[in-house]
């Protein structure tokens, strides 16, 4: 082709590109683009998760001599000092960088894409998120006892994040494509394009609108194509050929096991907040830097891992052996203990990662355990122990996600065994139900909630706290405004709303005054009087919020 033919095809295809951008900036993307967009970002994303594993993985290798497979075993055969000071040399670099590039020194995960959903328009920080993932990379990479589920999440969403900047995205369809990346993250993460799409509908958006079905879906699918041109089609655990089950005479056993779960989910997810509670009290009695909390973390992880190298990293290598009934009763029992406690003092110590794959540990022990216990008392009524390992997988990994559905699905796709429905699934319900009233539905919105954040009382609780008065502030020359003396007097008795307040404050204020209306001020100066700017009535305050409401729910059950 000559040069300026090139030329010339190269200039059409950037002007329509270029007129593409302004038109969806301008009008929003049509139906086509917007699955478009929900390709490109599914592949993205699964990208971004693909990079983040393999990450984790290189610096397994170089620091360990293996990955995630063997870590454990391999771990058990180096030198206690170099199991000791890895860990605490990765928290050091972990505390640096989130220092350094996070306003509060925390690594951002799950919780902070669910926020990003309901309250900013589908947006989340991202030099803070791309912080957190280099933060989280590191802390897997040199010991820390957690999951990657939680930085990828996350890492999926800054990615939505710069395409919904981009195209100057409405806070719907910046929702929608944070689910879009959302769901093609986690379909990547786990080779499960099902659950990965459902977990964005259950966990992050938190409803099944059947607009946003198709689009997340073709997230997910592309998220797992990126995975299988790395991995093929292989699930991440391998079972054993025989996962029998005495179905209906052996449910009540899984009804149990449901049940410790929850009690078990619930035990963990307050570890954790307890442990975040008493390094942040320590920290702030003591007076030393923030960033020498992820250090000493680190350290207290160096210590438990020599004698129980199983903590280390993300723990398919455990997983994996309870699951394959390689682990004796004791030793189940021993090994979940002492994985709590690492988790922990990694998410404790605000190292970085995520909850769900130690939650996957962590039900495979307890469900073995109890399998063990089970089988043993009545032999000629039960199945393989394997199953309880399976099923105590789900429901400890259900409970402390708050969605059973996305979680057993994906336990379902990690093992490629879905005879064991019945037993994964009781287990499941009964866990979710029991621990649903043991913390906040679940460890991320119990997270939400001790930042002040209400997302589980629903948008009637969190909506007027959102919702700023400016839109249905009326000017004092309007006309049928309040008589301008009655208007001061008010000001004067100090029945007023200052100009930040939010609709939450203004119906508070009207719930304690009795007032049809009330002014709004404003103090450039702290020392000079305030300015009166106009009015806000009563009824007024409550249509915005009923126009809220209303669009949220649309958007919900669109």
């Amino acid at each position: 082709m000559p040069r300026s033919l090139a030329a010339t095809v190269l200039r059409g295809f950037s002007d329509r590109a270029r007129s593409t951008l302004r038109i969806m900036r301008e009008r929003g993307p049509s139906q086509a683009q917007f699955w478009l967009l929900a390709l490109l970002i599914g592949i993205g994303a699964g990208f971004a998760a693909l990079g983040f594993r393999l990450g984790i993985s290189a610096l397994q290798r170089a620091v360990y001599g293996a990955d995630d497979v063997t870590l454990a075993s391999a771990a058990g055969d180096l030198p206690w000092v170099w199991v000791l000071v890895v860990p605490m040399i990765g928290g050091l670099a972990v505390g640096l960088i989130l220092d350094r590039f996070t306003p509060d020194a925390r690594a951002r995960a799950v919780s902070d894409v669910i926020e990003g959903a309901a309250l900013d328009g589908g947006r989340v920080e991202v030099r803070a998120g791309l912080a957190s993932a280099a933060a989280s990379l590191i802390t897997l990479g040199t010991g820390g006892s957690a999951g990657r589920e939680g930085p990828v999440v996350h890492l999926a969403g800054v990615v939505s994040t710069l395409v919904a900047r981009r195209i100057k995205a409405s806070p719907m369809t910046g929702r929608e494509l944070l689910g879009c990346a959302v769901a093609g993250a986690v379909a990547a993460s786990f080779n499960a394009p099902i659950a990965g799409a459902l977990f964005a509908h259950e966990v992050v958006l938190r409803h099944f609108a059947l607009h946003a079905f198709a689009p997340i879906a073709i997230a997910a699918v592309a998220g797992t194509v990126i995975n299988r041109l790395q991995f093929g089609g292989l699930t991440e655990f391998t079972l054993p050929l025989k996962m029998d089950m005495a179905f209906y005479v052996e449910l009540p056993a899984f009804m149990a096991l449901g049940l410790i779960c929850a009690l078990v989910a619930a035990a963990l997810m307050r570890s954790i907040f307890r442990a975040d509670s008493a390094a942040s009290w320590a920290m702030s009695r003591l007076g030393w830097p923030r960033w020498s909390r992820p250090a000493l973390a680190g350290l207290c992880l160096g210590l438990i891992a020599i004698p129980f190298p199983h903590i280390i990293g993300v723990g398919y290598e455990t997983t994996a052996a309870a699951l394959g009934g390689q682990i004796g009763l004791g030793q189940a029992i021993l090994f979940a203990t002492v994985k709590a406690i690492a988790v922990a003092i990694t998410l404790g110590g605000r190292m970085g990662g995520g909850v769900f794959s130690p939650a996957l540990v962590m039900g495979s022990l307890t469900g073995l355990a109890f399998g063990i216990i089970a089988t043993g008392i009545a032999p000629e009524y039960s199945g393989s122990v394997n199953v309880y390992a399976f099923a105590g997988m789900g429901a400890v990994g259900a409970a402390v996600l708050g969605a059973p559905i996305s979680t057993a699905l994906i336990v379902f796709e990690m093992t490629g065994d879905w005879q064991t429905g019945i037993a994964v699934m009781t287990s499941v319900s009964l866990s979710s139900a029991l621990a649903s009233r043991l913390v906040k539905r679940s460890f991320f919105l119990t997270q939400l909630e001790r930042r002040g954040i209400r997302l589980s009382e629903g948008p009637q609780a969190w909506l007027p706290h959102q919702l700023r008065i400016t839109p249905v502030i009326r000017p004092m020359d309007q006309e049928g405004a309040p008589a301008p003396d009655l208007v001061r007097n008010l000001a004067a008795a100090g029945s007023s709303l200052p100009l930040t307040s939010t609709l939450a404050e203004a119906l508070l204020e009207f719930d304690r005054t009795g007032a049809a209306f009330l002014p709004v001020i404003e103090t450039s100066d702290p020392e000079a009087e305030p300015q009166i700017i106009g009015t806000v009535r009563h009824v007024d305050a409550l249509r915005e919020l009923n126009r809220a409401l209303a669009e949220t729910a649309a958007e919900e059950h669109g």
